[in-house]
């Protein structure tokens, strides 16, 4: 062992600190190491913050001034080092799944996802699905387990959100260029870049693929943006959930199908393929078809193995969120695909109806992903009776109770979203260790520890860094887009950092109700502008290109914060992402969520605020059922379904503000004989002791390979 270590010393300290950089910066484990993004900003602050914190455009943009003036610098040069030996230590260290499996699988988890949150310089993400299965990949890395995951590299990712002088939402594309990123394009010989010539009705698309590592986990993007291509199938990786409906199924063939014969290609010996969502669904068709043709089985028995060996998650609780495709577009694609499965025409569009004959259901992708999959999840225990009662038509001979879909509540990736600050403070508090325990409750009730003044002064420098970072954001719309009646100095005056904050930050999707809290102005003005108990609005979210209904509610939360009454106690920050969502989560006191009950399926952005000692204000829906204790947030409404009506908006709304009036603002302003809001304070202390052991993704990754992923590579090894 001391061998060796002196081996590895000598090869760490053998290399510059901007080749170590270099190596650190292709690989994602940096993004969520919290102390190493500053390094990276040494070596040329401006091109750093200008590419949303890139490190790959950093270094290239070091020049060589500024490297030898850094290697001149002891702290630079030994924080590289140190930064470099912590990589190589993560990425040889004995994990989690080594240590709790004598026998292990040599088989892998392929997870198929359309999209992947990683970092704000990667947006290959819309919102929570790519949130989500970005911080499946940092805890399966984490903990070790044999997992591979697919993607599409979305060349023009989802688009930018600008906000212009008229306070219309105006989307702009982006542009990820492949120097850009720490992708690497993957070969099958080191002569040979992989390429396919995968078939789509009439045509062939030529496929190449790209790998980024995600510490462990091997990330695989698929890219048809190659000169080969006509344009129409070049753009099919330019953005993500755009385009007609042709366009839609034609990406999801190849996520599916093209994203399995990469995984072939490369002889990466897969034992179960876990579908996060119904855009992967044509992947089961694919190893079906596979199955049928190598082993010379009966569609009966290859559909019986591939079921065995799948997993599928659905994150859909409204009919019209599923996926469906007009029967006559399904078979322009997949007339081939019948024949290859020795089926009708009426059989094969059976697997994707919920009821079997029935010609005037369209061919939807959840129907057909359960008929797949053995295992099938919703993401929360609420979402798992909705799904189950969505889709219990599948299993007429089944009670509601039994019908086979269960559910995994979501989680997040701690150490992602969390302020380093606080992660220091947790690390005294709970341990140097305390990450990788982070799912073991008893850890968390050290957490009470915390000393009252420490935690309340840290929490007012995170409102402070938010309230900061807003005013620079308003700033640079300003300067962009200026609009009439504001000049650029009033932007200095936005927010008090000694107001009551509170955020709301997701996709501007009609059901989440931004504007429910506007349904009374003058109540609202009233709340708001108490000079004895001020409060104050940050408002963060995207809506659809394509979502009229959507960008109107940002227009109504962006003209009700140009109000004069609300102009310094409302804020709108356009084009959302991870970086302005850090902010938020660390900096707010409350976090509120006002979807229609059950339309949230689990939604994992309250989560965030708590690890910090945000408390949730929030309907009972989703995640917050599991979560709330009564000490660690508040509720809105009593729990009743929502029923698309006015009056159920009202009703709510009343809540909204009688909870907001009666208590979370007065228990917020009360203060002790020491000066600190001491039951506030309590009510922090439960949300952290509470929510982070519950709701973090080291908790979720391992029910679903206790559940789900060890019970389906056992059925492929049968």
């Amino acid at each position: 062992m001391k061998k060796t270590s002196r081996k590895a010393r000598r090869s760490n300290t053998a290399k510059s600190p901007f080749d170590q950089l270099s190596e650190i910066a292709n690989n994602a484990w940096w993004t969520w190491q919290p102390h190493v993004a500053p390094l990276f900003r040494t070596l040329n602050p401006k091109a750093f913050d200008a590419s949303n914190q890139n490190p790959i455009v950093a270094l290239r943009n070091c020049t060589a001034a500024n490297r030898r003036k850094l290697l001149s610098n002891a702290d630079f040069v030994n924080s590289a080092q140190r930064a470099h030996r912590k990589y190589r230590k993560y990425m040889r260290a004995k994990t989690w799944y080594q240590e709790s499996h004598k026998q292990r699988s040599r088989q892998q988890v392929a997870y198929f996802c359309m999209e992947y949150a990683l970092h704000e310089s990667l947006p290959l993400y819309a919102g929570g699905l790519g949130v989500l299965a970005g911080d499946h990949l940092k805890s399966a890395s984490d903990l070790g387990l044999p997992l591979v995951a697919v993607g599409i590299y979305w060349k023009r990712g989802y688009g930018r959100q600008l906000i212009n002088c008229n306070g219309q939402q105006v989307t702009r594309p982006q542009s990820i260029k492949p120097e850009d990123t720490p992708f690497t394009e993957v070969r099958i010989s080191a002569r040979r870049p992989w390429r396919l010539r995968l078939p789509m009705g009439k045509d062939r698309v030529t496929i190449r693929a790209w790998c980024v590592n995600v510490g462990r986990v091997p990330l695989y993007l698929l890219d048809t943006d190659l000169p080969a291509n006509k344009p129409s199938h070049r753009k099919l990786t330019h953005s993500l959930y755009s385009g007609d409906r042709d366009t839609r199924i034609r990406q999801e063939i190849l996520l599916g199908i093209g994203g399995w014969q990469l995984l072939r290609a490369m002889k990466i010996p897969v034992g179960t393929c876990h579908l996060n969502e119904g855009h992967a669904a044509f992947l089961s068709l694919e190893r079906i078809a596979e199955r049928m043709k190598n082993n010379d089985e009966s569609f009966a028995t290859a559909h019986r193995h591939v079921r065995n060996a799948s997993v599928f998650t659905t994150h859909t609780p409204v009919p019209a969120g599923n996926e469906e495709f007009d029967p006559a577009l399904v078979d322009q694609y997949f007339a081939a695909y019948q024949r290859k499965l020795g089926l009708t025409h009426e059989q094969f569009h059976n697997l994707a109806r919920v009821k079997p004959d029935n010609a005037n259901e369209r061919f939807g992708m959840t129907p057909l992903a359960l008929r797949t999959s053995r295992y099938a999840n919703g993401v929360a225990k609420l979402h798992g009776q909705i799904a189950r009662k969505m889709w219990s038509g599948m299993f007429p001979k089944k009670k509601f109770a039994t019908v086979p879909i269960g559910h995994v509540t979501n989680g997040i990736h701690l150490k992602t979203w969390l302020h380093p600050a606080m992660e220091e403070l947790l690390g005294e508090c709970l341990g140097a260790n305390w990450s990788a325990d982070q799912d073991r409750k008893t850890l968390w009730k050290k957490a009470s520890r915390i000393p009252d003044e420490r935690l309340w002064l840290l929490h007012g420098q995170f409102r402070s860094e938010l309230i900061d970072f807003c005013r620079m954001r308003i700033q640079k719309q300003m300067r962009r887009d200026p609009v009439r009646g504001i000049k650029l100095s009033d932007t200095n005056s936005i927010l008090d950092p000694n107001a009551l904050t509170i955020g709301f930050a997701r996709r501007f999707a009609t059901y989440k109700r931004a504007t429910l809290i506007f349904t009374d102005p003058i109540r609202l003005a009233k709340i708001l502008n108490s000079k004895r108990m001020p409060v104050q609005l940050i408002f963060a979210g995207k809506a659809h290109p394509a979502d009229t209904e959507g960008q109107a509610l940002v227009a109504e939360v962006v003209r009700f914060s140009r109000m004069p009454r609300f102009r310094n106690r409302i804020v709108f920050l356009e084009d959302y992402d991870m970086n302005v969502a850090r902010h938020m989560v660390a900096g707010v006191d409350v976090w509120l969520n006002n979807p229609q009950r059950p339309r949230e399926a689990s939604g994992t952005s309250g989560m965030k605020p708590a690890i910090h000692g945000g408390l949730n204000f929030s309907i009972l829906d989703g995640w917050w059922p599991e979560g709330f204790n009564g000490k660690n947030g508040w509720q809105i409404g009593s729990g009743k379904d929502h029923r698309d009506t006015e009056i159920d908006n009202r009703r709510d709304a009343k809540s909204l503000y009688k909870t907001m009036e009666k208590e979370i603002v007065p228990l917020y302003f009360k203060r002790s004989k020491d000066g600190l809001p001491s039951d506030w304070i309590a009510q922090m202390k439960n949300a952290i002791q509470s929510i982070p052991p519950n709701f973090n993704s080291h908790r979720q990754v391992k029910e679903y390979w206790k559940r789900y992923y060890l019970p389906a590579l056992r059925n492929n090894q049968q």
